[in-house]
């Protein structure tokens, strides 16, 4: 009995044996399968991981070799990703309005004055460009076609048709102009012409320098070729000498000098009065022939809300009618100047309002009072000699104007001015009727 209890138990802790090796058995299979597949499981974790940085890798190497495309302001461009490549396109838009408010009698006119496409940029980092036409006017005209090189701050070279660097007022933008139109200077200041023009800035920007030879041009006037095989040498040196001043009052000074010189021959200029009304032509059979040499000191102020402009230019021409010869000295000079009411800065390249236009918030934009007065007077021998008929031509004319901007964005412009103009000779009865207008604009420019 009880050897059969023996082999009871013997077998009942055999088989318990032998089941709880299974399950041990069992268990370790187990674990071990579930730590492969943790191993596995964090292997492909680190695979997509990798690949998920090579893919962000690879999308920044693209992104440092895609182009950018851009809409501010300034206009839009497009431009390489390293900046070397890139193009502008930029615009001027202006309609104006010309009411005279004396004689002579003329007709009241509204006009697009400026329509100006503007296409520039940059090749390689050093080869510029720039290309302008203008449809204003009803007309189709190339203002600007320039290639330039960009060597270093201290010299550029750019050849082309682009204005003679000569006028303080005509080297302004015609976006940023304190009135409307032009003073009286500009009747003897050349515009654009084609030549070949070295420029640059010395010490920082405090001198400004540019020299170049041009086909030339008559007073006033452009061209897209030449008339004679002469050419103009045109030089002109600007200083801004106390740019890195503490003092606010004497920063803002600027003063230079330009000069032409060359050879003319052909047909001489009309001048126009503020109001674009032709007051003095040559008589009829009256050319250049000779030489011809223009001068003119220049200054520009800024210190603040305050701008002021000025400059005085001579232009003196050989000029021939028949057999009678003389050399007949032309001169005019303005002073202008700005104040911007609303605390902005005054500044050669316009005004930029610190808020754009919006009324619900409170603000108005940036306004700009504005006085200018110029004169522009004609040698005697012109008349006295008969290069001119003074029943028909005036000796001179002095102008007086006055007027407000009104800035309502960066982009976005309003000008109204008032300007009066009085004469000395001009007519059969003696001197001309004074001539009042009205200038009016309104400007899109980026």
């Amino acid at each position: 009995m009880r050897a059969r209890s023996i082999i009871i138990w013997g077998l009942v802790a055999s088989l318990v044996g032998f089941s709880s090796y299974s399950m041990a058995e069992d268990a370790a299979t187990e674990t071990t399968t579930v730590e492969q597949r943790l191993a596995e499981l964090e292997q492909k974790i680190k695979v997509l991981e990798r690949l998920r940085e090579l893919e962000a890798e690879k999308t920044k190497e693209k992104a440092k070799d895609a182009p950018t495309f851009g809409v501010g302001k300034d206009g839009f461009f497009l431009r390489s990703a390293d900046g070397s490549f890139q193009m502008k396109f930029r615009g001027l838009y202006q309609t104006d309005g010309r009411f005279f408010t004396g004689a002579p009698a003329v007709t009241d006119t509204l006009l697009l004055r400026r329509i100006r496409p503007i296409v520039e940029g940059s090749l390689a980092g050093r080869f510029d460009f720039k290309v302008v036409p203008d449809f204003g006017d009803g007309k189709v005209v190339l203002q600007d076609a320039i290639i330039g090189l960009r060597i270093s701050r201290a010299f550029n070279v750019q050849a082309g048709k682009f204005k003679e660097p000569f006028g303080v007022e005509r080297l302004q933008s015609g976006a940023n102009l304190l009135f409307v139109e032009r003073a009286l200077p500009n009747n003897l200041v050349p515009n654009r012409d084609i030549g070949v023009q070295f420029s640059g800035d010395l010490s920082g920007g405090v001198v400004s320098y540019a020299a170049g030879a041009f086909n030339g041009v008559a007073d006033g006037g452009s061209a897209d070729s030449d008339s004679n095989s002469e050419k103009d040498i045109v030089a002109r040196l600007f200083t801004r000498p106390f740019k890195s001043s503490s003092s606010a009052h004497l920063k803002g000074v600027a003063f230079g000098v330009a000069m032409t010189i060359g050879e003319q021959a052909g047909a001489l200029p009309s001048f126009k009065t503020p109001g674009q009304q032709t007051f003095f032509s040559y008589s009829t059979g009256t050319v250049a022939d000779g030489d011809h040499f223009r001068v003119s000191p220049q200054v520009y102020y800024g210190w603040g809300a305050l701008g002021l402009l000025a400059e005085f230019v001579s232009s003196s021409q050989d000029v021939r009618r028949g057999e009678t010869r003389a050399n007949v000295r032309n001169s005019a000079w303005q002073l202008a100047g700005s104040y911007v009411l609303t605390g902005e800065v005054a500044s050669y390249s316009g005004v930029t309002p610190a808020h754009s236009l919006a009324p619900r918030e409170g603000h108005w934009g940036a306004v700009e009072v504005v006085l200018r007065y110029s004169d522009l007077r004609l040698d005697e021998d012109v008349f006295t000699r008969g290069f001119a008929d003074g029943t028909k031509s005036a000796r001179r004319i002095r102008a007086w104007a006055m007027g407000l901007n009104w800035y309502l964005s960066k982009n976005v412009k309003v000008v109204g001015d008032y300007e009066r103009s009085t004469f000395r000779g001009g007519s059969s009865s003696g001197d001309r009727d004074p001539e009042g207008v009205i200038l009016s604009r309104l400007q899109v420019a980026f």
